[in-house]
C-alpha cells in the first residue's frame, strides 16, 4: 500500500501516483472519509489521468466497506462535481479524483461535504489523513454498494439558467482545454449558442497532457491559444486547467488577462442582480477591486487565499461572488463554488451588451502596476514576515494579517506614490509570496526590488 502523509495538503489531497498514492491508499482515504463524515452516500467522481481509475476503485471499496453507497457521476469537471453535491439533496459529500493542473505523474482527490463547503486544512483533511494512515479498518457486515448518476443535462440546464444564448450569437470564439476534463462538457455548452463561430484546442481527454501543460497561470501554455485567437480574429479566447475549476482568458489582441482584472469585471455584471452585496477578493489582488466593486454598487471585502478559507468566508459575508489572482472565481447562486464554464459565458455576454472589444473593456481596469506573483525559498517565513512588520509596520496604518501581511501605503500630497505589498507563506512549501502594485511603474520596480532584498532566498 502507498499513502504519503505529505500528499494531504491545505485545500486537497495530491501526490505522486501510484507512489505516494495508489489503490490501496485510495481505500484507506475511502474509509477515513466515511469515518470523518458519518457519509451515508458520497458522489464520486474522476479525471481522465491514468491512474484515476484505479485511485477511484480503490475509493470507492474503501467508502462502501465503512456501509455507505457511492454514486459514480464519471468522467466530469470539478466544478461539475461541486453541482452535483450541492444540487442533489441525498449526497453527504463529494470527491473527485484529480490532481488539478498538475503533470501527469500526480493525483490526488478534491474533497467537500453535502453542503459543497471545501473539507481543507481547517475543516478535516488533517483528520481524515489520520484516520487514513491508522488504517485499513475491518469492514462493516453491510458494506455499501456503487450506482451511476449522468448529472450533464441537469448541470447544462443549471449553467444556462441566468444566461440568455441568443445575446451571445455571433461571437468568434477560441478553446483551449488542454486535453483536461473540459473536453468532457465543452461541445455541449457551445452547442446551446446559435450563431457561434469557435475552434477548440487539444479537447480530446489525455491524462498525460501532450500538447502543453493544462495551466492557464504560465504564460506558456497560452501561447497556441494566443496565436490561433489572432489567426481567426476571435473576440475571446478561453483557457482551462486540468480539472476545468480555473479559467484564462485571452483578448482579440491575444493578450492574457491577469485574474484580479477578470474578477473586476465579472464583479460588474453580478452585481447587476444583486445591488449591494459582498464581493471578496484575496489579499494579492489589485487597488482597482475596492473601486470598481463600489461603483458597482457592491461591497468590497479582502479575504484570505485558497477555496477553503473564500468558501466559508463568502457564506459569512452572504457575498455573491469572489475571485483570487490564481484565477479561481466563485459564484453564490453556483453554490458558492468555482464555475469556469459560467465565466466563460458571462464574459462573452459582457463583450455582446457592452458592444465593446475585451481590450477595450479591460484598459480603463489596467491603471496600476502588479508585480505579479514572485516567490522566495526561504527557510524562516516567520523570521523574515517579522522583518517585513518592523520595517515597514511604522510607515502605515493600513496593515491587514489575514493571510501573512499586506501593508498598503497612501501619499497625500503625491497620489503617484500609492502603492501596497503582500507577503504570504505558501503551506506547503518552504516559500513566501510576493505580490505589490504600485500607481507608478518606477515605483512599484523600486519597491520591488528593495522588498526581494529584505525577503532574501532564491527565486523559486
Amino acid at each position: 500500500m502507498s499513502i504519503s502523509a505529505k500528499i494531504f495538503k491545505a485545500y486537497d489531497i495530491r501526490g505522486l501516483s501510484p507512489q505516494e498514492l495508489d489503490e490501496e491508499g485510495a481505500y484507506c482515504i475511502g474509509q477515513a472519509v466515511v469515518k470523518f463524515t458519518g457519509a451515508k452516500i458520497v458522489v464520486v467522481g474522476r479525471d481522465m489521468r491514468t491512474t484515476s481509475p484505479e485511485i477511484f476503485a480503490g475509493l470507492a471499496r474503501g467508502i462502501n466497506s465503512m456501509g455507505a453507497d457511492v454514486v459514480d457521476i464519471g468522467l466530469v469537471t470539478t466544478p461539475m462535481l461541486y453541482f452535483a453535491a450541492g444540487n442533489y439533496d441525498q449526497f453527504d459529500a463529494g470527491i473527485i479524483v484529480t490532481a488539478s493542473h498538475n503533470p501527469s505523474e500526480y493525483n490526488g482527490m478534491k474533497l467537500c461535504f453535502g453542503d459543497v463547503l471545501p473539507i481543507g486544512g481547517n475543516t478535516g483533511i488533517y483528520d481524515i489523513r489520520d484516520l487514513a494512515l491508522a488504517g485499513p479498518y475491518e469492514p462493516v457486515v453491510e458494506p455499501g454498494n456503487v450506482s451511476q448518476l449522468d448529472i450533464r443535462a441537469d448541470y447544462l440546464e443549471r449553467l444556462f439558467r441566468d444566461v440568455d444564448v441568443s445575446q451571445l450569437s455571433g461571437l468568434k470564439l477560441v478553446i483551449d482545454t488542454g486535453n483536461g476534463m473540459e473536453g468532457a462538457i465543452i461541445d455541449d455548452v457551445l452547442g446551446r449558442i446559435p450563431g457561434l463561430t469557435s475552434e477548440i484546442l487539444y479537447k480530446d481527454l489525455d491524462g498525460s497532457f501532450p500538447n502543453h501543460e493544462a495551466n492557464p497561470l504560465k504564460e506558456e501554455t497560452l501561447k497556441d491559444l494566443q496565436a490561433k485567437v489572432l489567426e481567426m480574429g476571435a473576440n475571446l479566447g478561453v483557457a482551462f486547467d486540468g480539472d476545468g475549476d480555473r479559467v484564462g482568458l485571452v483578448d482579440e489582441e491575444g493578450q492574457s488577462i491577469r485574474g484580479d482584472i477578470i474578477t473586476a469585471l465579472l464583479a460588474s455584471i453580478v452585481l447587476k442582480t444583486a445591488p449591494g452585496a459582498a464581493v471578496l477578493y484575496d489579499v494579492r489582488e489589485s487597488m482597482v477591486l475596492a473601486e470598481e466593486i463600489k461603483q458597482a454598487g457592491g461591497r468590497p471585502v479582502m479575504t484570505s487565499v485558497g477555496h477553503g478559507l473564500i468558501k466559508p468566508h463568502m457564506r459569512q459575508e452572504d457575498a455573491v461572488f469572489a475571485g483570487e489572482l490564481s484565477n479561481h472565481f466563485y459564484f453564490r447562486d453556483f453554490y458558492g463554488s468555482e464555475s469556469s464554464d459560467l465565466v466563460m459565458l458571462l464574459i462573452m455576454k459582457l463583450i455582446v451588451e457592452s458592444g465593446r472589444s475585451l481590450s477595450e473593456l479591460v484598459t480603463p481596469l489596467m491603471r496600476y502596476h502588479h508585480s505579479g506573483e514572485i516567490n522566495s525559498r526561504v527557510e524562516d517565513k516567520d523570521v523574515v514576515l517579522a522583518m517585513l512588520e518592523q520595517k515597514y509596520g511604522p510607515q502605515t496604518s493600513n496593515i491587514s494579517r489575514i493571510d501573512g501581511v499586506r501593508m498598503e501605503f497612501f501619499n497625500p500630497s503625491d497620489s503617484s506614490g500609492d502603492w501596497w505589498f503582500s507577503v504570504r507563506a505558501s503551506n506547503t512549501e518552504p516559500l513566501l509570496r510576493l505580490n505589490l502594485e504600485a500607481k507608478d511603474r518606477v515605483k512599484m520596480e523600486q519597491r520591488r526590488d528593495e522588498l526581494l532584498e529584505v525577503i532574501g532566498g532564491e527565486r523559486s
